[in-house]
């Protein structure tokens, strides 16, 4: 009876885990000669392997690219023109908008290589090659060393490999763990420093449907926005010059005309953040349970404060604009996780496995003495991380993840009140000084001090009430005591104090950093909040969660290195960890709940049909109205409609946005720049009933900048394929 009870748990476990369903997964270009393209190709794929990537020849992969340190890019035309998504540039939008010049609302179109508008500090990152360097990294390594111990001989391996790598060019390179540390890889890259502004359309067209439609289907948001990569004469990466040139690559993407169908090969080729496809069922429960429900209470407070003051001063909303965006997004993701891996029931399949491997494990000697006490190892370590990693994550939202943003900025001047105290080189109290001159006057471009001084009341208030005291800051013992918990009184205290919001003169001491001046800084009440919450975190919470990490690490490590043994048949990918990768699927609708079945495309006529002139985000331009209106689509429209995003199953994540999305044949198709909400929880679990990556449909692209920009040049560096 107990033999045929484990039996059965393992088939459920087995069924529920064993296969990579059709279209999850993002998988390692180099591999997928052994891995993945007789299945692309049995999918409809007309390329080959190397076609894709290769070290010998220019491949897809030279088209590809890190831009900025979050998203994806790809090159479109043979003058160094790339495409990524305008939530992508967003920053650099705003950077350049003023109330006088607002490219937010406005958007934005250089008609002259002249026009293009430079962005100091924004980069692109192409990968040349990547190398499987396990042996190398591990060499030495053995089973009696502590993980802090395997840790630094790994690091001092790679450093030898990336060395010998990049071998004094102009190259840079990095190793990065797969298979949560049982395989490693280099990356050898190359960056470029000038990266200009060339197009983007307004925000009620780039932000069409703003944080209300974000990671929802239907969608229709032209999320998109063009750059231009610039070298110097010899097209080599090079700082920003008046003389560098627009780069040539040795790749870029066509351009189809032809649209897309149901069923249609499409693959995902970028780079995606980070996944957790193989965490145990603790893992599930601790975001689910104990972190995410408090995040998305504290965030619902600063998008409730930040909304009200974004709609009722124009000058607010441009400097709000980025960092609403910036907290709702994950905000919904996290609501979205929850309800995705509840309606999966993901905490029980995972169990549900987690027997099934025990059952293994007690069949087997060997594999009870390696694994016979690992789930319970994991268990211990979860019992204490939630409230470590929730301690942690909730001291970053009130005082330094846009929360109380004269706290976090004051941060930013700690290391030069160390440099001065500790009479450190003048050299690099200049460089620290000169930094922080334009770090501040950055910052009050995009502060409102009224805005500030609600955050600060309601997300301290939050902080005393839903923080136990052992995980407050110090400075709360006095909000407790002399305040009697009166934030707002608090509050007016510590602002009527204050020099931080005080610009000039913050740039008078940064013009003479000395110390008397630095002392005052350094005692002024809002750098002391920043320092207590900072004592909290490195005295506290920061020692005991990394420890706990650690552990956790190590039996991530052993686990993963089981799964592989215990489905010995199974083709795994490694999670994501923001190297390139790609994905393939097919185009496909998909049904949410009873009675909704969702097509796979969106057009012109729902824009419309969502017109509001009243609120933001709704309020359609008037030409893109009298482009509908006339049908004047040009060759872009299919059927007499003029298509604007679609959905396909492929399996993407954060840092895919940007991504392209290209057919069968290799020719850019669309622009990845969201998941269905429905979906999101495919970081950690995969649906393939309900997860769909939903791209901008690239003729939608082209008629924005031919029909609405009037900046048809463009087009004509392009490869364009009917």
């Amino acid at each position: 009876m107990i033999r045929r009870k484990l039996l059965f748990i393992w088939i459920i476990a087995f069924v529920s885990f064993f296969p990579v369903f059709g279209d999850e997964g993002m998988w390692i270009p180099m591999l997928i000669e052994k891995l993945n393209i007789q299945e692309m190709q049995e999918k409809g794929l007309k390329l080959s392997a190397e076609d894709i990537y290769s070290v010998n020849k220019a491949s897809m992969k030279d088209a590809v690219m890190i831009f900025g340190g979050g998203c994806t890019a790809e090159l479109i035309s043979a003058e160094g023109l790339l495409l990524t998504n305008h939530h992508c540039g967003y920053r650099s939008i705003q950077k350049h908008s003023t109330v006088e010049h607002d490219y937010l609302t406005n958007g934005f179109w250089a008609m002259s290589h002249k026009e293009e508008l430079p962005n100091p500090g924004l980069k692109v990152t192409f990968l040349k090659w990547m190398e499987d360097v396990t042996g190398k990294s591990l060499e030495g390594i053995n089973s009696g060393m502590s993980e802090k111990e395997r840790e630094e001989r790994i690091s001092e391996n790679n450093q030898k490999i990336i060395t010998e790598a990049v071998n004094n060019s102009h190259f840079s390179a990095h190793i990065e763990p797969f298979f949560a540390g049982n395989q490693y890889f280099l990356f050898v890259e190359e960056v470029f420093r000038d990266v200009r502004f060339v197009g983007a359309p307004p925000s009620s067209i780039g932000k069409f449907g703003g944080d209300t439609d974000n990671w929802m289907w239907p969608r229709h948001t032209g999320d998109f926005s063009l750059f231009r990569i610039y070298a110097n004469k010899n097209n080599e990466p090079a700082e920003f010059s008046p003389d560098n040139v627009p780069y040539e690559p040795v790749k870029f993407f066509p351009i189809s005309l032809k649209g897309i169908h149901p069923d249609d090969f499409t693959m995902v080729f970028g780079y995606p953040g980070s996944t957790y496809e193989y965490v145990p069922s603790y893992h599930i429960k601790m975001l689910t349970k104990e972190v995410y429900p408090k995040l998305i209470d504290i965030r619902d407070k600063k998008l409730e404060l930040m909304n009200a003051d974004m709609s009722a001063d124009p000058k607010v909303r441009i400097q709000y604009s980025s960092k609403y965006a910036s907290v709702s997004n994950s905000w919904k993701r996290w609501i979205g996780e929850i309800n995705g891996l509840d309606k999966l029931d993901a905490i029980a399949k995972k169990q549900a496995f987690e027997n099934g491997f025990m059952a293994w494990v007690a069949s087997d000697p060997a594999s009870q003495k390696k694994y016979g006490t690992l789930l319970p190892d994991y268990r211990n370590v979860y019992n204490d991380l939630g409230r470590y990693r929730l301690a942690r994550d909730y001291i970053n939202e009130v005082f330094f993840r846009n929360g109380a943003e004269l706290v976090s900025f004051s941060s930013k001047f700690a290391n030069l009140i160390d440099l001065v105290e500790n009479e450190d080189s003048p050299e690099k109290v200049s460089s620290a000084a000169s930094q922080l001159i334009s770090l501040t006057e950055g910052f009050f471009k995009d502060y409102n001090l009224s805005t500030d001084k609600k955050l600060f009341v309601a997300l301290m208030k939050k902080c005393g009430e839903n923080m136990p005291a052992e995980f407050q800051p110090s400075v709360f013992i006095n909000i407790h005591s002399k305040f009697n918990d009166d934030y707002g009184k608090y509050m007016e205290s510590v602002y009527k104090k204050t020099s931080f919001f005080n610009e000039d003169f913050l740039l008078e001491i940064l013009n003479n950093p000395v110390k008397s001046k630095l002392k005052k800084l350094k005692n002024d009440p809002v750098f002391q909040i920043f320092e207590s919450a900072d004592d909290l975190m490195k005295g506290k919470i920061y020692p005991e969660y990394s420890r706990l990490s650690l552990e956790l690490k190590s039996l991530n490590r052993k686990y993963m290195a089981a799964q592989m043994e215990y489905q010995k048949d199974k083709i795994f990918y490694s999670d994501a960890n923001f190297t390139l990768r790609l994905s393939y699927g097919s185009v496909k609708g998909y049904i949410p709940k009873d009675a909704v079945n969702f097509k796979y495309y969106t057009t012109l006529k729902g824009i419309i049909e969502k017109d509001n002139p009243q609120i933001y985000d709704y309020d359609v331009p008037d030409k893109l109205k009298e482009l509908y209106k006339s049908g004047d689509f040009g060759q872009y429209a299919e059927n007499g409609e003029m298509h604007v995003c679609f959905i396909a199953t492929n399996h993407t994540t954060g840092g895919n946005s940007g991504s392209p999305v290209v057919n069968a044949e290799g020719q850019l198709v669309g622009v990845n720049f969201d998941r269905a909400w429905e979906g999101v929880m495919s970081d950690l679990m995969f649906n393939p009933d309900q997860c769909r990556n939903i791209s901008l449909d690239i003729r939608y692209v082209l008629f924005l900048i031919d029909k609405f920009a009037g900046a048809g040049y463009l087009l004509d560096e392009m490869d364009l394929v009917e």
